[in-house]
């Protein structure tokens, strides 16, 4: 079971694991996401924080007699996490670590509390104008770059606070760090030995990594292995960071489960998301830690092609909204 049909990197990811030979199902709350028709069967289902989500994913892992649970979306990871007592291999972090890195607030206080480099953070209720602008500002818990605006002055932050749908208390504010940011996938499963670490220099980021390549740096590599020495996550995370003006990697983010980027990992050649489904379902041995230096991710678009008949087997064929409508004066 792979989730979130819809997101840029799903479609590649349920192709590549039927290439592996797995039978894929995927689910998504919208049916025009494309992963819902790459693989054998699509479903659509609610929400992943409506308390309707994980009675009807554990209803379809029943009914399609699924073994494996592969989450991608931060709305779901708690929930699904409660699958694994249930019999169901779910591949994330154990869930202390889920729920603390949902909270960014919460995760910035333990990473700084275990001395790991991170940028000087504050609820922006708690902010004193005792950090330096440009000021990053984002939800304590979302995703991707929802809600996140940059402020260069105290006015302009009084307005993102004052204005915008959260509370001072739901915001963080963060110091901006001026050196490029790296989105690194760290491997590693329930024995708690990372077996890979693999940093992303991000070229381009536009909601999602456009660009990017891989680049060795034995400071992230370092810096990662601590995150799990320190949380045991002893599950597939993804590190976000940026280096400050002194060259140090400092953690701003980190999301509990496969990076949006596993692609790229994968063609550097490491196939986290086929190796540790593997490790949880066969207790296949641990990956080896070679990977490939300066491979250039260019993530696009892609078409694929099949007949009606196939198409329309999945019974989620999308119906014509306004948006689609032809515009008229």
């Amino acid at each position: 079971m792979v989730t979130t049909a819809g997101s840029a990197a799903t479609p590649g990811t349920i192709e590549h694991l039927r290439r592996c030979g797995y039978r894929v199902i995927a689910t998504d709350i919208d049916p025009t996401a494309p992963g819902l028709y790459l693989a054998d069967r699509g479903y659509l289902v609610p929400p992943g924080d409506t308390d309707d989500f994980l009675p009807e994913l554990r209803g379809v892992c029943l009914k399609e007699d699924a073994s494996a649970v592969v989450p991608l979306v931060d709305e779901e990871l708690a929930a699904v996490t409660e699958l694994e007592a249930e019999g169901f291999a779910v591949l994330l972090p154990r869930r202390p670590f889920v729920t603390t890195c949902l909270d960014k607030h919460v995760l910035m206080q333990r990473l700084t509390a275990a001395g790991l480099a991170t940028p000087v953070t504050r609820l922006a209720s708690e902010w004193v104008g005792d950090l330096r602008f440009p000021l990053v500002v984002k939800p304590r818990s979302g995703r991707g770059s929802r809600g996140l605006a940059l402020a260069g002055s105290e006015a302009e932050l009084g307005r993102i606070v004052h204005d915008g749908p959260y509370s001072a208390g739901d915001l963080i504010v963060q110091e901006q760090l001026p050196g490029p940011e790296y989105t690194v996938s760290v491997v590693c499963w329930r024995d708690g030995q990372v077996q890979a670490v693999v940093p992303k220099e991000v070229i381009l980021k536009q909601g999602v990594t456009k660009f990017a390549v891989t680049r060795r740096s034995p400071q992230i590599d370092e810096l990662c292995r601590e995150v799990q020495r320190e949380l045991q996550a002893d599950g597939p995370f993804n590190v976000q960071l940026a280096l400050d003006d002194g060259g140090i990697p400092r953690i701003f983010e980190i999301n509990p489960r496969f990076s949006s980027t596993t692609a790229l990992t994968l063609a550097a050649g490491i196939d986290e998301i086929g190796g540790l489904l593997s490790q949880a379902l066969t207790r296949a041995g641990a990956l080896a830690a070679d990977w490939r230096d300066g491979v250039v991710m260019v993530r696009r678009w892609a078409e694929d092609f099949r007949s009606e008949t196939e198409f329309d087997s999945h019974g989620l064929r999308p119906t014509p909204t306004t948006s689609a409508l032809p515009f008229r004066m």
